[in-house]
Protein backbone atom coordinates (compact mmCIF):
# COMPACT_ATOMS: atom_id res chain seq x y z
CA UNK A 1 0.00 0.00 0.00
CA UNK A 2 1.22 3.71 -0.61
CA UNK A 3 2.26 5.95 2.34
CA UNK A 4 -0.87 7.84 1.48
CA UNK A 5 -3.13 4.85 2.11
CA UNK A 6 -0.96 3.62 5.14
CA UNK A 7 -1.79 6.89 6.90
CA UNK A 8 -5.85 6.47 7.17
CA UNK A 9 -4.97 3.21 8.16
CA UNK A 10 -5.84 1.07 5.12
CA UNK A 11 -9.28 3.15 5.16
CA UNK A 12 -11.52 2.90 1.57
CA UNK A 13 -15.18 3.52 2.20
CA UNK A 14 -17.65 1.41 0.55
CA UNK A 15 -20.03 4.19 -2.00
CA UNK A 16 -22.87 4.91 -0.59
CA UNK A 17 -24.38 3.37 -4.13
CA UNK A 18 -22.76 0.49 -3.60
CA UNK A 19 -24.05 0.10 -0.06
CA UNK A 20 -27.93 0.59 -1.39
CA UNK A 21 -27.43 -1.79 -3.55
CA UNK A 22 -26.08 -4.72 -0.95
CA UNK A 23 -29.13 -3.83 0.89
CA UNK A 24 -31.48 -4.82 -2.01
CA UNK A 25 -29.32 -8.43 -1.41
CA UNK A 26 -30.29 -8.92 2.35
CA UNK A 27 -33.92 -9.77 4.12
CA UNK A 28 -33.93 -8.99 7.90
CA UNK A 29 -36.07 -11.24 9.89
CA UNK A 30 -39.42 -9.60 11.59
CA UNK A 31 -37.53 -10.30 15.06
CA UNK A 32 -34.00 -8.85 16.65
CA UNK A 33 -30.75 -9.70 15.38
CA UNK A 34 -27.25 -8.27 15.00
CA UNK A 35 -24.78 -7.01 12.33
CA UNK A 36 -21.29 -6.38 12.68
CA UNK A 37 -18.79 -3.96 10.62
CA UNK A 38 -15.14 -5.06 12.22
CA UNK A 39 -13.47 -2.22 10.16
CA UNK A 40 -16.56 0.23 10.22
CA UNK A 41 -14.94 3.71 9.60
CA UNK A 42 -17.36 6.49 10.15
CA UNK A 43 -20.33 4.02 9.99
CA UNK A 44 -21.92 4.67 7.27
CA UNK A 45 -22.09 1.68 5.11
CA UNK A 46 -23.17 -0.30 8.04
CA UNK A 47 -25.76 2.19 8.40
CA UNK A 48 -26.96 1.65 4.89
CA UNK A 49 -26.62 -1.94 4.62
CA UNK A 50 -28.99 -2.08 7.61
CA UNK A 51 -31.34 0.31 7.13
CA UNK A 52 -34.98 -0.37 7.76
CA UNK A 53 -33.91 -3.05 9.62
CA UNK A 54 -34.72 -4.66 13.49
CA UNK A 55 -30.91 -4.94 14.21
CA UNK A 56 -28.50 -4.38 16.68
CA UNK A 57 -25.09 -2.86 15.37
CA UNK A 58 -21.80 -3.45 16.31
CA UNK A 59 -18.56 -1.84 15.01
CA UNK A 60 -14.94 -1.62 15.92
CA UNK A 61 -12.51 0.72 14.26
CA UNK A 62 -8.93 1.18 15.27
CA UNK A 63 -8.81 5.36 14.16
CA UNK A 64 -9.73 7.03 17.30
CA UNK A 65 -11.58 10.38 15.21
CA UNK A 66 -13.73 7.76 12.66
CA UNK A 67 -14.67 5.97 15.73
CA UNK A 68 -16.05 8.98 17.75
CA UNK A 69 -17.94 9.53 14.30
CA UNK A 70 -19.26 6.37 14.10
CA UNK A 71 -20.64 5.53 18.35
CA UNK A 72 -23.95 7.45 16.85
CA UNK A 73 -24.93 4.54 14.16
CA UNK A 74 -24.15 1.86 16.47
CA UNK A 75 -25.52 -0.09 19.66
CA UNK A 76 -21.88 -1.24 20.73
CA UNK A 77 -18.63 -0.04 19.40
CA UNK A 78 -15.24 -0.88 20.21
CA UNK A 79 -12.20 1.82 19.45
CA UNK A 80 -9.30 -0.39 18.73
CA UNK A 81 -8.01 -3.36 16.60
CA UNK A 82 -10.20 -6.04 15.62
CA UNK A 83 -7.32 -9.04 15.83
CA UNK A 84 -7.21 -8.15 19.62
CA UNK A 85 -11.05 -7.92 19.66
CA UNK A 86 -12.35 -11.69 21.32
CA UNK A 87 -16.87 -12.22 20.55
CA UNK A 88 -18.71 -15.81 21.25
CA UNK A 89 -18.27 -17.67 18.24
CA UNK A 90 -21.52 -18.53 16.40
CA UNK A 91 -23.05 -15.13 17.37
CA UNK A 92 -23.51 -12.70 13.93
CA UNK A 93 -26.37 -12.56 11.87
CA UNK A 94 -24.52 -10.30 9.27
CA UNK A 95 -20.64 -9.56 9.34
CA UNK A 96 -20.17 -6.56 6.52
CA UNK A 97 -16.43 -6.62 5.59
CA UNK A 98 -14.65 -4.43 3.97
CA UNK A 99 -10.85 -4.47 5.69
CA UNK A 100 -7.18 -2.76 5.01
CA UNK A 101 -6.10 -3.47 1.57
CA UNK A 102 -2.72 -4.23 2.69
CA UNK A 103 0.14 -6.40 3.73
CA UNK A 104 1.14 -7.18 7.45
CA UNK A 105 3.57 -4.87 8.83
CA UNK A 106 6.19 -6.59 10.76
CA UNK A 107 9.41 -8.48 10.73
CA UNK A 108 9.03 -11.98 9.05
CA UNK A 109 5.15 -11.23 8.20
CA UNK A 110 3.80 -11.50 4.81
CA UNK A 111 0.21 -12.46 4.86
CA UNK A 112 -2.23 -10.00 3.23
CA UNK A 113 -4.85 -8.34 5.84
CA UNK A 114 -7.89 -9.14 3.52
CA UNK A 115 -7.38 -12.92 4.52
CA UNK A 116 -6.28 -12.10 7.95
CA UNK A 117 -9.19 -10.26 8.77
CA UNK A 118 -11.73 -13.00 7.24
CA UNK A 119 -10.19 -15.96 9.52
CA UNK A 120 -10.70 -13.84 12.44
CA UNK A 121 -13.91 -13.16 12.10
CA UNK A 122 -16.24 -15.83 10.44
CA UNK A 123 -16.63 -17.68 13.17
CA UNK A 124 -18.24 -14.97 14.83
CA UNK A 125 -21.22 -15.87 12.32
CA UNK A 126 -23.81 -17.74 13.23
CA UNK A 127 -24.46 -20.94 11.21
CA UNK A 128 -26.83 -19.46 8.14
CA UNK A 129 -25.28 -16.34 8.72
CA UNK A 130 -24.34 -13.95 5.92
CA UNK A 131 -21.07 -12.71 5.33
CA UNK A 132 -20.53 -9.39 2.94
CA UNK A 133 -17.01 -9.24 1.87
CA UNK A 134 -15.84 -6.45 -0.12
CA UNK A 135 -12.14 -6.64 -0.90
CA UNK A 136 -10.30 -5.80 -4.55
CA UNK A 137 -11.17 -8.45 -6.81
CA UNK A 138 -7.02 -9.97 -7.39
CA UNK A 139 -7.07 -10.76 -3.71
CA UNK A 140 -9.99 -13.29 -3.58
CA UNK A 141 -7.25 -15.72 -4.36
CA UNK A 142 -5.90 -15.71 -1.18
CA UNK A 143 -8.80 -15.72 1.23
CA UNK A 144 -10.16 -19.15 -0.63
CA UNK A 145 -9.60 -21.16 2.09
CA UNK A 146 -12.03 -20.42 4.45
CA UNK A 147 -14.83 -19.33 1.95
CA UNK A 148 -14.44 -22.40 -0.04
CA UNK A 149 -15.26 -24.58 3.09
CA UNK A 150 -17.29 -22.65 5.52
CA UNK A 151 -19.46 -20.87 3.24
CA UNK A 152 -22.01 -21.86 1.07
CA UNK A 153 -24.36 -19.66 -1.96
CA UNK A 154 -21.54 -17.96 -2.42
CA UNK A 155 -21.91 -15.25 -5.33
CA UNK A 156 -19.70 -12.58 -6.13
CA UNK A 157 -20.31 -9.28 -7.91
CA UNK A 158 -18.23 -6.41 -9.79
CA UNK A 159 -18.60 -2.80 -7.91
CA UNK A 160 -18.98 -0.03 -10.37
CA UNK A 161 -19.02 3.11 -8.73
CA UNK A 162 -15.80 5.20 -9.87
CA UNK A 163 -14.09 4.76 -6.80
CA UNK A 164 -14.75 1.52 -6.64
CA UNK A 165 -13.00 0.66 -9.92
CA UNK A 166 -10.12 2.59 -9.50
CA UNK A 167 -9.43 -0.24 -6.43
CA UNK A 168 -11.03 -2.87 -8.25
CA UNK A 169 -13.54 -3.63 -5.63
CA UNK A 170 -16.17 -6.75 -5.73
CA UNK A 171 -18.79 -7.58 -3.34
CA UNK A 172 -18.96 -11.85 -1.99
CA UNK A 173 -22.31 -12.73 -0.62
CA UNK A 174 -22.01 -15.98 1.28
CA UNK A 175 -23.43 -18.13 3.88
CA UNK A 176 -22.04 -20.13 6.83
CA UNK A 177 -21.95 -23.51 6.58
CA UNK A 178 -23.37 -25.70 9.64
CA UNK A 179 -21.48 -28.40 11.43
CA UNK A 180 -22.91 -31.12 9.52
CA UNK A 181 -22.61 -29.15 5.99
CA UNK A 182 -19.11 -29.12 6.33
CA UNK A 183 -18.44 -32.57 7.54
CA UNK A 184 -20.26 -33.66 4.36
CA UNK A 185 -18.18 -31.25 2.18
CA UNK A 186 -15.83 -33.63 -0.36
CA UNK A 187 -12.36 -32.56 -1.44
CA UNK A 188 -13.31 -32.42 -4.84
CA UNK A 189 -15.80 -29.63 -4.02
CA UNK A 190 -13.14 -27.84 -2.14
CA UNK A 191 -10.71 -28.10 -5.08
CA UNK A 192 -13.89 -27.07 -7.50
CA UNK A 193 -14.34 -24.15 -5.42
CA UNK A 194 -10.63 -22.99 -4.61
CA UNK A 195 -10.05 -23.12 -8.46
CA UNK A 196 -13.09 -20.91 -9.29
CA UNK A 197 -11.79 -18.65 -6.77
CA UNK A 198 -8.52 -18.87 -8.50
CA UNK A 199 -9.93 -17.96 -11.76
CA UNK A 200 -11.81 -15.23 -10.55
CA UNK A 201 -9.28 -13.35 -9.09
CA UNK A 202 -7.67 -13.44 -12.57
CA UNK A 203 -10.15 -12.05 -13.95
CA UNK A 204 -12.56 -10.11 -11.30
CA UNK A 205 -13.38 -7.63 -14.88
CA UNK A 206 -15.55 -10.33 -16.20
CA UNK A 207 -18.00 -10.66 -13.56
CA UNK A 208 -21.14 -9.43 -13.06
CA UNK A 209 -22.40 -6.11 -11.77
CA UNK A 210 -23.75 -5.20 -8.76
CA UNK A 211 -27.28 -4.33 -9.77
CA UNK A 212 -29.81 -2.35 -7.69
CA UNK A 213 -32.35 -5.51 -8.44
CA UNK A 214 -31.05 -8.52 -6.53
CA UNK A 215 -31.11 -12.09 -8.26
CA UNK A 216 -30.77 -14.07 -5.05
CA UNK A 217 -32.25 -13.13 -1.80
CA UNK A 218 -30.22 -13.84 1.42
CA UNK A 219 -32.52 -14.30 4.74
CA UNK A 220 -30.38 -13.49 7.94
CA UNK A 221 -31.07 -15.60 11.37
CA UNK A 222 -32.37 -13.92 13.96
CA UNK A 223 -29.66 -13.50 16.85
CA UNK A 224 -29.34 -12.30 20.72
CA UNK A 225 -27.38 -9.46 21.97
CA UNK A 226 -23.50 -10.01 21.58
CA UNK A 227 -20.89 -9.20 23.88
CA UNK A 228 -17.51 -8.08 22.95
CA UNK A 229 -13.99 -7.58 24.37
CA UNK A 230 -10.59 -5.52 23.27
CA UNK A 231 -7.62 -7.56 24.95
CA UNK A 232 -5.21 -5.09 22.71
CA UNK A 233 -2.88 -2.22 24.51
CA UNK A 234 -4.88 1.21 24.87
CA UNK A 235 -3.01 2.56 22.12
CA UNK A 236 -4.44 6.33 22.42
CA UNK A 237 -4.26 6.10 25.97
CA UNK A 238 -0.62 4.92 25.76
CA UNK A 239 0.26 7.87 23.15
CA UNK A 240 -1.28 10.62 25.52
CA UNK A 241 1.23 9.42 28.36
CA UNK A 242 4.15 9.07 26.50
CA UNK A 243 5.13 12.65 26.08
CA UNK A 244 4.84 12.86 30.25
CA UNK A 245 7.15 9.89 30.27
CA UNK A 246 11.49 10.83 31.25
CA UNK A 247 12.49 8.71 27.95
CA UNK A 248 10.47 10.03 26.05
CA UNK A 249 12.21 13.91 27.20
CA UNK A 250 15.31 12.53 26.67
CA UNK A 251 14.86 10.95 23.28
CA UNK A 252 12.45 13.85 21.98
CA UNK A 253 16.20 16.30 20.94
CA UNK A 254 17.17 13.77 19.05
CA UNK A 255 13.35 12.45 17.74
CA UNK A 256 12.58 15.94 16.50
CA UNK A 257 15.60 17.98 16.18
CA UNK A 258 15.21 21.51 15.22
CA UNK A 259 15.21 22.36 11.85
CA UNK A 260 18.28 24.58 10.88
CA UNK A 261 17.59 27.99 10.05
CA UNK A 262 19.60 28.87 6.66
CA UNK A 263 19.59 32.04 5.05
CA UNK A 264 22.40 34.27 2.86
CA UNK A 265 22.17 34.96 -0.37
CA UNK A 266 24.07 32.19 -2.85
CA UNK A 267 27.41 33.35 -4.30
CA UNK A 268 26.02 32.42 -8.06
CA UNK A 269 22.87 32.46 -9.39
CA UNK A 270 20.93 29.05 -8.99
CA UNK A 271 20.48 27.02 -11.63
CA UNK A 272 16.99 25.47 -12.06
CA UNK A 273 18.33 22.16 -10.61
CA UNK A 274 19.19 23.73 -7.81
CA UNK A 275 15.86 25.42 -7.49
CA UNK A 276 14.38 21.69 -7.72
CA UNK A 277 16.47 20.37 -5.23
CA UNK A 278 16.46 23.33 -2.65
CA UNK A 279 11.84 22.79 -2.94
CA UNK A 280 12.28 18.89 -2.95
CA UNK A 281 14.10 18.78 0.29
CA UNK A 282 11.85 21.29 2.41
CA UNK A 283 14.58 24.38 2.10
CA UNK A 284 12.13 26.56 0.51
CA UNK A 285 9.08 25.82 2.78
CA UNK A 286 7.54 28.11 4.78
CA UNK A 287 5.33 31.41 5.40
CA UNK A 288 5.35 34.24 2.93
CA UNK A 289 3.95 37.76 2.44
CA UNK A 290 1.78 40.01 4.02
CA UNK A 291 -1.76 40.72 4.80
CA UNK A 292 -3.94 38.84 1.66
CA UNK A 293 -1.27 37.54 0.23
CA UNK A 294 0.53 35.91 3.51
CA UNK A 295 0.28 32.73 2.50
CA UNK A 296 1.98 28.79 3.39
CA UNK A 297 3.67 27.14 1.04
CA UNK A 298 4.55 23.60 0.57
CA UNK A 299 6.60 22.14 -1.69
CA UNK A 300 6.97 17.97 -2.73
CA UNK A 301 8.19 15.67 -5.30
CA UNK A 302 5.56 14.11 -7.51
CA UNK A 303 5.39 11.15 -9.73
CA UNK A 304 3.91 11.45 -13.52
CA UNK A 305 2.82 8.67 -15.96
CA UNK A 306 3.13 10.10 -19.53
CA UNK A 307 1.37 7.61 -22.04
CA UNK A 308 1.54 7.60 -25.57
CA UNK A 309 0.30 5.37 -28.49
CA UNK A 310 1.81 3.88 -31.56
CA UNK A 311 0.44 1.63 -34.28
CA UNK A 312 3.09 -0.96 -35.01
CA UNK A 313 2.04 -3.86 -37.20
CA UNK A 314 -1.79 -3.32 -37.21
CA UNK A 315 -2.04 -2.87 -33.44
CA UNK A 316 -1.76 0.02 -31.07
CA UNK A 317 1.19 -0.36 -28.36
CA UNK A 318 0.94 1.51 -24.93
CA UNK A 319 4.33 3.11 -23.70
CA UNK A 320 4.51 4.84 -20.38
CA UNK A 321 7.37 6.78 -19.21
CA UNK A 322 7.83 7.88 -15.49
CA UNK A 323 9.14 11.50 -14.44
CA UNK A 324 9.32 13.29 -11.14
CA UNK A 325 7.97 16.90 -11.12
CA UNK A 326 7.77 19.42 -8.47
CA UNK A 327 4.25 20.18 -7.24
CA UNK A 328 3.29 23.65 -4.77
CA UNK A 329 0.72 24.19 -2.30
CA UNK A 330 -0.13 27.50 -1.27
CA UNK A 331 -2.63 27.79 1.90
CA UNK A 332 -3.90 32.09 1.03
CA UNK A 333 -4.90 33.56 4.79
CA UNK A 334 -8.20 33.95 3.18
CA UNK A 335 -8.44 30.46 3.29
CA UNK A 336 -7.74 29.72 -0.46
CA UNK A 337 -5.71 27.02 -1.38
CA UNK A 338 -3.42 27.10 -4.78
CA UNK A 339 -1.83 23.90 -6.51
CA UNK A 340 0.85 24.56 -8.91
CA UNK A 341 1.82 22.19 -10.91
Amino acid sequence: MRLAGRERLGFYPLPVAEAKRIRGFLSFPSCPCAALDPCIGEGVALQCVTSGAQTRRYGIELDAYRAEQARSVVDELIQGNCLDVQCPVESFSLVYLNPPYDFEVGEGKSQRMEKLFLEHVYRWLKPAGVLVFVIPGPRIEECNAALSIHFRDVRVYRLTEPESVRYKQIVLFGVRRTRNERDRLQDTEITRARQWYGSLARNPERLPPLTSEPDHPYVLPPAMPVRMVCRGLPLDQIEDMLPRSSAYRQAAPILFAQQADISGRPLTPLHGGHVGLLCTAGMLNGIFGEGQTRHIAHWQSIKIVDRTEEEEDGSTVIREKERFSNELTLVFASGEIAVLK
